[in-house]
């Protein structure tokens, strides 16, 4: 079933990030991954196995930064190893998304892509969907949260996303459709999850999004949510 932790905020996020993937492991996986923004960096690592190999794999439990997202995958496209794992990179590495569900017209929007010169290191659907964003943004010169939404409008399938664009570090973008997401509103900080186990020591202010929803989680700002 996967499940997504995102935090933004003013606390350490890799702490709070670890602990809501282990309380999503209900939800069933073969592989786990985490990316922390700091210093103007995505620092990354994922794994195939349990939240438990990731820790000790991690390369960023050392990461200070108070920005990041984590997720367990359950192997649909593309067997479970370290490179399918989420998080993925757009072609840039500007972008890094974590998904969960499926999108079921991948393999035509993926040729497409190949076509303009993306290339790709992974087997998942979601790394193309990444892509797709990226080459949304960059060709119309877009916000991140415009760009989520027209692409979402392009693929068929289903979806629980959280995008973050590392020239935008005071936000991330996410959006659902057929796949849970809960956002918890704390006192300046914002966490992401596939329920509100992930974060209800820290906040009983939960919103659900409805499917056909996304919403832009900025700090020191209001939560933005609207229609795809």
């Amino acid at each position: 079933m996967c499940g997504i932790v995102g935090y933004i905020g003013h606390r350490q996020a890799y702490p709070v990030i670890v602990k809501g993937l282990s309380r999503l492991e209900y939800r069933g996986y073969d592989s786990a991954g985490i990316a922390l923004y700091e210093n103007g960096a995505i620092q990354l690592c994922k794994t195939k196995g349990k939240v438990s190999d990731l820790e000790e794999k991690s390369t960023v439990n050392n990461t200070y930064g108070t920005i990041g997202m984590g997720h367990t995958r359950w192997a649909t496209h593309g067997v479970p190893n370290d490179v399918n794992s989420h998080p993925h990179f757009s072609n840039s590495g500007d972008l890094v998304i974590i998904h969960n569900g499926i999108i079921e017209n991948y393999g035509a929007l993926k040729k497409e892509l190949i076509k303009r010169g993306y290339k790709f290191s992974s087997d998942t659907d979601t790394e193309v969907l990444v892509n797709l964003i990226e080459d949304i943004q960059k060709n119309n010169n877009l916000k991140l949260g415009k760009a989520v939404q027209v692409a979402l409008n392009q693929v068929v399938g289903a979806y629980a996303i959280a995008v973050f664009d590392i020239k935008k570090p005071n936000e991330i973008v996410v959006a659902r459709l057929g796949s849970p997401l809960a956002i918890g509103v704390g006192e300046n900080e914002f966490f992401i999850a596939s329920d509100a186990s992930p974060f209800i020591e820290y906040t009983n202010n939960a919103v659900y999004l409805e499917d056909e929803e996304m919403a832009v989680v900025r700090l020191h700002k209001p939560l933005n949510v609207r229609n795809i």
